[in-house]
């Protein structure tokens, strides 16, 4: 009995750590929007992700973060709201291998369980484009929330296509 309860802990355990998303959002500030007594006040925060396949483009995410207790250990379920600018931030734009056309790039926890924070790049062949949408999901239902930007690309630089 007791080695089938440290297996089950085990096989939780790991199950938790596999579906544990490994941020690669740089935190960049926060704004207090509400006051809690007791843990951290609700907040929008700034994030910077760097495009893992596209060296030279910094997206910016701004969005709701829930404070209190609840939300001090991990366990509130944030806001499904949020607010995304894609920018150059480079000379050149350097391209790590071919982009499929549309690929989901970053995704954050949001709540303890299922509900997650999108960024998908979109390519834009035609225009030379490239174009970032986020959005939450549940499992349940998803939210029609989004948002979205583009990065234009220079012509002497043609984006590689999957």
């Amino acid at each position: 009995m007791k080695q089938t309860s440290r297996a089950l802990a085990g096989v939780l355990l790991l199950a938790g750590i596999a579906a544990a998303p490994i941020s690669l959002a740089e935190d960049l500030a926060d704004v207090s929007t509400a006051f809690r007594w007791l843990g951290k006040n609700d907040r929008v925060v700034i994030e910077a992700y760097d495009d893992p396949k596209v060296l030279g483009v910094t997206c910016y995410v701004s969005r709701a973060r829930t404070g209190g207790v609840k939300g001090s250990v991990g366990l509130a379920e944030d806001k499904a709201e949020a607010s995304i600018a894609c920018r150059q931030v480079a000379p050149t734009l350097q391209f790590t291998g071919k982009l499929p056309v549309q690929e989901d790039v970053f995704t954050e926890r949001m709540s303890i369980l299922f509900k997650r924070l999108h960024v998908v790049r979109v390519v834009d062949a035609k225009r030379n484009t490239l174009v970032y949408l986020t959005y939450s999901d549940k499992l349940i239902d998803g939210s029609p929330m989004n948002a979205v930007t583009a990065v234009p690309v220079a012509a002497s630089t043609p984006i590689p296509v999957k």
